[in-house]
Order: structure tokens, then sequence, then C-alpha cells
């Protein structure tokens, strides 16, 4: 009926990424030494791939509906250092070191990241570690 601890999901040492009906699992890319998250994207099976052949990180766009290595127009490319999975395998936290000014979005700043919501303001978004790295 039930598995032992040791056979669970949560406990194995086999990778086995879960992927969604859609073909895809959530990816965060994230500074290999600080931690900071960069971004967030999404993998199918030949990303993973890729990025595991290559060491270099690769996503698909679900907007352009292609594969993509991560800075093949920009030049911002990110070396992959390890890979983790969260417990249920349904989600990767790439950390990666920066091999450009280290730019991950595509707005020339280093992290997506850089708004937050506007507690004073409802609805309202406010600018947080904003400065582009490459004007676009």
């Amino acid at each position: 009926m039930g598995s032992s601890v040791g056979d669970s999901i949560e406990e194995t040492t086999r990778f086995a990424p879960r992927f969604g009906p859609d073909g895809l699992i959530a990816a965060i890319l994230a500074d290999a030494a600080s931690n900071e998250v960069l971004m967030f994207a999404w993998m199918n099976q030949e990303a993973l791939a890729l990025t595991l052949e290559t060491g270099e990180a690769h996503f698909w766009s679900r907007s352009r509906r292609k594969l993509w290595r991560k800075g093949e127009t920009s030049g911002e490319v990110f070396a992959v250092v390890e890979i983790l999975t969260d417990c249920d395998q349904d989600a990767l936290l790439l950390r990666a070191e920066a091999r450009g000014q280290g730019a991950a979005c595509h707005t020339g700043r280093r992290s997506c990241f850089y708004r937050a919501l506007d507690p004073a303001s409802p609805g309202a978004l406010v600018f947080r570690n904003a400065r582009r790295l490459i004007e676009r």
C-alpha cells in the first residue's frame, strides 16, 4: 500500500523531474555566489538535456514556442554550476555564473525581479535594484 520513506519522491537520490501536462518544468536561475534570484523561466526535456550537456542555461519560451539558450542574442550567457530540484521534483533551481556583464533580464537589468508591490499604495509598484547593466 504505502512506500517506505526511502522510496518516496522526497527521499530518493534518483533524479526524476516531473514535467507538467504541457511538458514543462519551472526553472529559477540564481547567482551561484550570492543566491540572488535572477529570473524565472520554463524548461522542457530538450532544454534540460541541453543544459546538462553544454553547462549553459537553456529554456523553453512559451510565447515564442521555441527553445533558447540564455544569452543567444544578448551575449549574457549563464554557466550552470549546480542544479537543485525541489522536494517533489516539479521545479528546478539553476545556480549559475554570468559570462557577460551579469544582466539576466531582457531589460538589461541584473534580475527580472526589480519591482516590488508598494505597501503604501495598493496596486502600485516601486523599483528596487533597477539599474540597467546593459542599455536596450
